[in-house]
C-alpha cells in the first residue's frame, strides 16, 4: 500500500504524546532498573499502558498516559530533577498508528507509525526533546535581544548605557551558559544511537528532523549566541573603559586639589 492509498490520519487510532522540559538535568541513574524497555535514551514503562522516554538534559516525553498517571509520574521524577523549570514547559501532539502502513510524516505534519516499538518511540522522543530545548533557548535568546535593542539605542543617543549594562551582562551570561549546556548535553545536530542499530529508520528520522527544522534552527541559534557573545565582549570593554576614565578623572581631581592646597598654603600669611 502506498502513502497515497493510506487512510486519512483522522481515521486511525491515535496516541497522545506530551513533552515536558522539567529542568536543566534529570538524574536517570536511579531509574535504570525495573521496567526498563531500552536505554540511550532511557525508555521505561509508565502508567497502565504508557511509555516514558527520559533525557538527562531535563526533558521527559510521555506516551499514552492519562492525566492522573501523568501527574503521578511527574511527581515521582521531581526528586531527580536538577535546577527545575517552574512551571515546566510542555507541548502536546498526537501520533497516528497504521499497522499495515509505513512510518512517515504527512504534508500536514501528522506523524504516522506502523508500530509503537521502543526504537520508534525513542526516535520520535529524540526529535521532540531537541525541539523542546531549542524552543526554550530561542525564547531566552529573544529576551536578551529585546534588552539589547533599547540598550544600543541608549548608547547611540547618550554615549552611555547607564545602569542597564550590569543587568544585561548577567542575562547574557545565563544565555551563554545555556549554549555550553546545549552543545555539551543536548547535541542537537547529532543522530540518536538507536539509528546505529536500526538504520532502516533513518529515512523516517530525517523526515522528522526536517519537519521540526532542527538543523536550521540550531544554526540560527548558534549565530545569535555568537552575536550575543560579541555583544558581551563589547559591553565589558565599554564598562572597563568607563572605569578607567573614572580612575583617570579621580587622579586629575586629586592632582588639582593638591595644587590648590599648595597654592593656598603658599599665599597664607607667615609662609616662608
Amino acid at each position: 500500500m502506498t502513502a497515497s492509498d493510506s487512510p486519512a490520519p483522522t481515521t486511525l487510532k491515535t496516541i497522545s504524546v506530551r513533552t515536558f522540559l522539567l529542568g536543566q538535568r534529570i538524574d536517570t541513574k536511579n531509574l535504570e532498573q525495573g521496567s526498563v524497555l531500552a536505554t540511550s535514551p532511557l525508555t521505561i514503562r509508565a502508567g497502565s499502558r504508557g511509555r516514558a522516554v527520559l533525557f538527562r538534559y531535563g526533558v521527559a516525553i510521555l506516551f499514552d498516559l492519562d492525566p492522573l498517571e501523568e501527574v503521578d509520574f511527574l511527581a515521582s521524577l521531581r526528586r531527580l530533577v536538577i535546577e527545575p523549570v517552574e512551571p515546566p514547559e510542555t507541548e502536546e501532539i498526537r501520533i497516528h498508528l497504521h499497522p499495515e502502513g509505513e512510518d512517515r510524516v504527512e504534508h500536514s505534519g501528522a506523524i504516522i507509525l506502523s508500530d509503537p516499538t521502543p526504537e520508534r518511540l525513542q526516535l520520535l522522543a529524540d526529535i521532540l526533546g531537541k525541539n523542546a530545548v531549542l524552543d526554550h533557548y530561542e525564547h531566552r535568546v529573544a529576551e536578551v535581544f529585546d534588552r539589547i535593542d533599547p540598550l544600543a539605542a541608549t548608547l547611540q543617543r547618550k554615549g552611555d548605557f547607564g545602569s542597564q549594562g550590569k543587568e544585561l551582562l548577567q542575562q547574557i551570561g545565563g544565555v551563554l551558559l545555556t549554549q555550553q549546556r546545549m552543545v555539551g548535553r543536548v547535541e542537537v545536530l547529532d543522530k540518536p544511537e538507536v539509528l546505529w542499530e536500526r538504520p532502516s529508520l533513518e529515512r523516517f528520522y530525517l523526515r522528522l528532523e526536517d519537519e521540526y527544522e532542527l538543523r536550521e534552527r540550531g544554526r540560527v541559534l548558534d549565530r545569535k549566541l555568537d552575536l550575543i557573545a560579541r555583544t558581551s565582549e563589547t559591553l565589558l570593554d565599554l564598562m572597563q573603559n568607563r572605569r578607567s576614565m573614572r580612575v583617570e578623572w579621580y587622579v586629575v581631581i586629586l592632582i588639582v586639589i593638591e595644587i590648590v592646597l599648595t597654592i593656598v598654603s603658599m599665599t597664607m600669611p607667615g609662609h616662608l
